[in-house]
């Protein structure tokens, strides 16, 4: 091929990748705002504010209880004047901002439930500044998502829901809300990250955004290029309280399951496994025999849950559910919440060294919440220590005095932690006086002398470490006890 043609060929090349380019970036966002800003509407609530406590000591009444001078005192000498009589006035509204989007012609509106919490008032602003007084039909604050209801004549306009999970980092998105107040807003950018954990809540997989969004944005709708509605503005990452670039929108198929279920039951109805699982770190890998770090550690499971009735037990890892892989502790959760209640589902987990394939019916979150089979606490990292202080601890049997000193229910069958040599790795990692040793490398720990015999022979074998599953306050947990050799 000759020297020109190579070029020739060079030359068209480029000019298709700058035309692709090209196409793919928008000219205007005009024609997208024009169709959307229709169905964005701005949220006001108002509640009560709450009056100041006094700071000034209150003197006490030199009369008798039920004296006719007691009242004249109190309003004399503790009003908000010392000496002059006190003047009642009404408690203050406190206003506060936000926004939502129209998802049904006959007035059904999503927004966050950060922005309606405690609300008494609710008024909803649409685009031709028509107003009306919004009822809540219901709240998720798993989710930070509220569905409210305004009555009206006349269809409203709305805008649909779009596939979330299609959506890429790089993608277009346009952003509309009442930011500051300032109704009407449209702000565009990319996705810049996917599946954002920022401790918000249990199921946090937030979009993160570069497209500006301030307060007064929270509710409002995160469209894709078709107009589609693919998150709800919910929080932003700033030092200043302004936009600096990084934004976070709840997924809307995560916001759409939560309002079909509110529209449906009024409420939502998750799927329960019942387990409490942990972070997998490289040790507890290691001593699980797994290559790498994937799936979720059931480190206990509730008693008549699902998971207990499927055969699923501590120690195990779940690595597949309903035929999705897990790939981290916090992918269980979401997938085990959005799967139908009593529906069967397949369950791989990985057991000695191979996978193990189990069934469980699943049952509903807010029902076990309610007969509270499901605690308030969550998954904690923990600590680990050992014994006689060949590892730096020192351990008994659990003795009744013992018993009694920390709380041990009758049901708890191992050995107990009662010395931590200080600067030792069993502290560093985690383990505390009391904490009840279960289980070594998933063998029972039947007494000191049992423990003490598998850990010289851990040690002879070449082990780094060695797996715990520990008992604490309630809880219990997995905890990779690295064997320093020195």
């Amino acid at each position: 091929m000759s020297a020109l043609k190579r070029y020739f060929i060079s030359f068209f090349i480029v000019i298709l990748f700058s035309l692709q380019a090209q196409a793919a970036t928008p000219t205007s966002f005009a024609p997208l705002a024009k169709k959307l800003l229709p169905a964005v509407v701005n949220i006001s609530t108002t509640q009560e504010a709450k009056q100041a406590p006094s700071t000034r000591p209150e003197l006490p009444s030199p009369f008798p209880p039920g004296s006719p001078f007691e009242d004249f005192f109190e309003e004399f000498f503790n009003g908000p004047y010392q000496g002059m009589p006190q003047k009642k006035t009404p408690l203050k509204k406190a206003k506060s901002l936000g926004s939502g989007f129209i998802i049904d012609p006959s007035g059904l509106i999503v927004t966050n439930n950060h922005v309606i919490a405690h609300a008494e008032e609710i008024e909803v602003t649409l685009h031709d500044d028509r107003t009306f007084k919004a009822k809540i039909l219901g709240i998720d604050s798993k989710t930070d998502v509220a569905l409210l209801k305004v009555e009206t004549e006349e269809p409203l306009p709305f805008v649909p829901w779009g596939d979330s999970d299609v959506m890429e980092v790089g993608d277009w998105v346009v952003v509309v809300g009442n930011p500051f107040g300032l109704g009407g807003t449209v702000t565009s950018g990319i996705i810049s990250a996917r599946a954002r954990d920022i401790n918000a809540g249990p199921y946090d997989d937030f979009i993160q955004t570069d497209a500006s969004i301030n307060r007064g944005n929270s509710g409002g709708p995160m469209f894709n290029m078709k107009g589609e509605v693919i998150g709800i503005s919910t929080a932003i990452f700033s030092p200043t309280g302004g936009s600096v670039g990084i934004g976070f929108a709840v997924p809307s198929n995560m916001a759409k399951s939560v309002t079909q279920q509110i529209v449906k039951y009024g409420r939502t109805r998750r799927g329960w496994l019942g387990v409490r699982i942990q972070p997998m770190s490289k040790e507890i890998a290691r001593n699980l025999g797994l290559k790498k770090i994937h799936g979720a550690l059931v480190a206990s499971v509730t008693d008549q849950s699902p998971a207990q009735k499927g055969g699923v037990i501590a120690g195990d890892v779940i690595i597949e559910f309903d035929g999705k892989e897990i790939r981290n502790t916090k992918e269980l959760p979401r997938i085990v919440a959005e799967t139908d209640i009593n529906k069967k589902v397949p369950i791989v987990v990985w057991r000695n060294n191979k996978n193990v394939k189990l069934f469980a019916k699943l049952g509903e979150l807010e029902v076990a919440e309610e007969n509270h089979l499901i605690t308030s606490k969550g998954t904690k990292k923990d600590d680990n220590k050992l014994p006689k202080l060949i590892l730096g601890l020192g351990v008994s049997p659990i003795t009744p005095a013992l018993k009694q000193r920390f709380k041990v229910p009758d049901n708890i069958k191992g050995i107990i932690i009662t010395k931590i040599m200080n600067g030792d790795r069993s502290s560093e990692v985690g383990l505390r006086v009391g904490d009840i040793i279960l289980m070594m490398n998933q063998k029972q720990v039947h007494s000191v002398q049992d423990f003490t015999k598998r850990i010289s022979k851990v040690h002879k074998s070449g082990e780094k470490s060695v797996l715990l599953w520990v008992y604490r306050n309630g809880e219990k947990t997995f905890i990779a006890l690295p064997l320093d050799r020195k």
